[in-house]
């Protein structure tokens, strides 16, 4: 049923202002005025509540793209905002350290399989950078293995669309192999004997592993005396409360994670074997808002919120049904109950603007998945 919008005028307004202020007109690529249509969607929000949002014309929407990702519980969630509340009036970070920085990570030692010792950080690029140059430390290695998306910084944004400002040496240290490929990832190792440090990957995105995929994975590496990082920056959280590692059965070395962890507060975690972890120590890695209180406080009140309501299992109740619903009138999907995607007929960026625009006149907020 069609929504009564009014209009975009104030989104229109600030974007126009943006363009003279700030690049791409936002902090993230993937929220910026280039991924929506201009002039029949929101292009700036204004505050949420639940699975709803509100743009800055007043205009309320079922939000589908959760900040993608970290909202996990929803906008506003109660147990979470009085945890930031209630520490909020204590300090929000300190000249030593907290002891939630303890309590965050004697939780996370409790619901992730690979995790002894955790170290916080504040986005994902730099929970996977820091657990790389710890595995380099650990190994006396210098290459690095990888598939799927494991942030912005320089070592892995040279192998994606963007490499522009990123010095082309860094092409030697970064080596990338398939998904459900092993023998990909053999062949990279027979042809760097002894040279490869770790291999970092998102151990899901939409398509399945092959059946014994992520073991053998774990095999080819371990044989070969490198680390084997999981990136669960996404997976985290969501596949289950011990991220894809729990779900899939397979446990790393190493793993990062973030994105939903803390509801929307900003913070990252490295995790994994303490003998690994010890690196930390020696490895200069540090960050002044590591241990900032709020998201810390935001990140053990989630996680107690999920363990205590099987909050997840919620989660894949509703996408499946989603994808049951979807598929019955005739649109497919792919991927996880969990984390959907639709599939168009065609990919083309025509169809996508306008499923994008329709949805949009009907209340409901999307991006790709």
């Amino acid at each position: 049923r069609e929504n009564h919008l009014k209009g975009f005028a104030e989104s229109e307004r600030n974007l126009n202002e943006a363009k003279d202020l700030i690049p791409v007109c936002s902090q993230t690529f993937s929220k910026s005025y280039a991924y929506f249509p201009v002039g029949a969607s929101p292009l700036f929000l204004e505050r949420g509540k639940g699975s709803h949002v509100w743009d800055v014309d007043g205009n309320e929407y079922i939000d589908y793209i959760m900040g993608l990702g970290p909202i996990t519980l929803g906008y506003c969630y109660p147990a979470v905002d009085e945890a930031i509340k209630r520490q909020l009036t204590k300090g929000i970070i300190f000249s030593q350290p907290h002891p939630l920085e303890v309590e965050l990570a004697k939780l996370l030692k409790q619901v992730i399989p690979c995790c002894e010792m955790a170290r916080f950080l504040k986005t994902g690029s730099e929970a996977t950078q820091a657990a790389v140059r710890v595995a380099r430390a650990y190994t006396g290695r210098e290459i690095i293995a990888h598939w799927g998306y494991q942030g912005w910084h320089s070592e892995f944004a040279i192998d994606t669309e963007r490499p522009k400002g990123i010095p082309f040496a860094l092409l030697k240290s970064i080596l990338s192999f398939s998904y459900n490929e092993p023998d990909s990832l053999e062949q990279l190792f027979q042809s760097h004997p002894s040279q490869i440090a770790a291999v970092i990957m998102e151990p899901v995105i939409a398509i399945p592993p092959m059946k014994g995929f992520l073991k053998e994975v774990a095999r080819i590496t371990s044989h070969n005396g490198a680390m084997l990082i999981f990136d669960e920056t996404v997976t985290g959280f969501r596949w289950s409360l011990g991220g894809a590692q729990e779900y899939f059965g397979v446990t790393p070395d190493l793993a990062t994670f973030g994105k939903g962890m803390a509801n929307g507060m900003p913070l990252s975690a490295v995790v994994g074997r303490r003998d690994i972890m010890r690196e930390f120590e020696d490895v200069f890695v540090s960050s002044t808002f590591g241990g900032e209180c709020l998201s810390l406080a935001a990140a053990i009140a989630t996680i107690e919120e999920m363990r205590e309501k099987q909050t997840i299992n919620r989660v894949w109740d509703l996408g499946q049904h989603l994808a049951r619903t979807l598929n019955k009138v005739g649109v497919q999907s792919f991927g996880y109950g969990c984390r959907l995607f639709l599939k168009p007929e065609s990919d083309s960026s025509e169809r996508r603007s306008l499923l994008l625009q329709e949805l949009v006149k009907r209340g409901i907020l999307f991006h790709s998945g």
